[in-house]
C-alpha cells in the first residue's frame, strides 16, 4: 500500500541531502526568496495546489517538507522540536542559496518559522492559523493521544496504514477548513495516501504532541524578534483559536500587524487565500 502511495505521488521537487537525511524542496519563480511552511500532517502539495503558481511569477517560491512528511526523511529526534525542524531546514535552505527569505507559514508551520526566525536571519513573517503560544490542556484528540504512544505505534498506526480510511481523511479535511469548505480537487492532490503511511502517522503525532512544551521554551524569546509581522487568524477557526495564538502574539511583538478574517476557519491560506498573499507583499513593499 505505502510503495503504491509513493508511486502516485511522487516528489515534484528536488531531494537534497542535508547532514545525511533527505530534505524534499519544491521551487519556483524568480525574484526574492520566500518559503512557505506547512502545517501538521501536510506536506508540499498543500502549497503547491495552487498558491505557488500566484506567486512564482514575483518570488523565487520554495516550499519544503518538513522532516518526517511528505518526502523529507526523519531526522530523528530533531524532527520532534520546531526548533530542530528550524535548524534542519535552514541548512537546506542555505544549500539552495536562499537569500534573507521571507517565511510564510500556516499552522504547526508557524512554529517553525518563528524558531527559524530566532536562529537566522529572515526578511519577514507571514503566520496564517497558526499555533504558536501555549493553549490550556493537551487538545490533541483521541488519535494523536493514541498514536504518539509506543504501543499505540506497533498496533494502531499499522492498522491505519494498512487498512487506510481515505474516506474517514476527506471528512477530516473538510473538518478542518469548517465552517467554509476545502478547494474542489484539493483533498485528491494533497495526497492523502501519503499522510496515511506509517511512519508519517507517527512522526506528525509525536510532533504535534511535543509543540506545546516547545512553545514554552522560545515563548521568552519572541520579544527579540525585530522582523515585520502579518499574523492572519481565521474567527472561525476550531483548530487553534485567534484569542489563544494569534491575538496574544500579536501583543507580544509591537511591530506585527493583526488580521482577523470574518467567518474563516483553520484553511485561511485556501479560502481567504488572496488576503494572505496580499500579506506577503505588504512585506516586500
Amino acid at each position: 500500500m505505502e510503495q503504491a502511495a509513493e508511486a502516485a505521488f511522487p516528489p515534484t521537487g528536488s531531494l537534497i541531502r542535508v547532514d545525511g537525511f533527505t530534505v524534499h524542496a519544491h521551487q519556483e519563480g524568480t525574484g526574492p526568496d520566500l518559503v512557505l511552511i506547512h502545517g501538521a500532517s501536510a506536506n508540499t502539495r498543500d502549497y503547491t495546489f495552487d498558491m505557488v503558481g500566484k506567486l512564482a511569477d514575483r518570488y523565487r517560491v520554495t516550499v519544503f517538507d518538513r522532516p518526517g512528511l511528505g518526502w523529507s526523511e526523519d531526522i530523528g529526534e530533531a524532527a520532534l522540536s520546531p526548533q530542530g525542524q528550524a535548524a534542519h531546514l535552514i541548512k537546506a535552505a542555505r544549500q539552495l542559496g536562499l537569500q534573507n527569505p521571507l517565511l510564510m507559514a500556516q499552522s504547526y508551520g508557524a512554529s517553525v518559522a518563528l524558531a527559524w526566525a530566532l536562529q537566522d536571519s529572515a526578511a519577514g513573517l507571514v503566520l496564517v492559523s497558526g499555533a504558536m503560544m501555549p493553549w490550556e490542556g493537551r487538545a490533541l484528540g483521541a488519535f494523536y493521544e493514541v498514536a504518539q504512544t509506543g504501543l499505540g505505534g506497533v498496533t494502531a498506526v499499522p492498522l491505519i496504514a494498512a487498512f487506510p480510511p481515505y474516506g474517514y481523511a476527506r471528512q477530516a479535511v473538510e473538518s478542518v477548513a469548517a465552517p467554509e469548505s476545502a478547494p474542489q480537487g484539493y483533498a485528491d492532490y494533497i495526497g492523502l495516501p501519503l499522510i496515511l503511511r506509517r511512519n508519517s502517522i507517527r512522526v506528525n503525532a509525536r510532533q504535534v504532541g511535543r509543540l506545546k512544551s516547545h512553545i514554552f521554551e522560545m515563548l521568552p524569546d519572541y520579544p527579540r524578534l525585530t522582523l515585520p509581522v502579518e499574523i492572519l487568524h481565521g474567527t472561525a477557526d476550531q483548530v487553534t483559536f485567534a484569542s489563544v495564538h494569534s491575538e496574544p502574539l500579536h501583543r507580544l511583538l509591537p511591530q506585527s500587524r493583526l488580521t482577523l478574517l470574518e467567518g474563516a476557519g483553520h484553511m485561511a491560506h485556501h479560502t481567504r487565500q488572496a488576503e494572505v498573499i496580499a500579506a506577503i507583499d505588504r512585506l516586500v513593499k
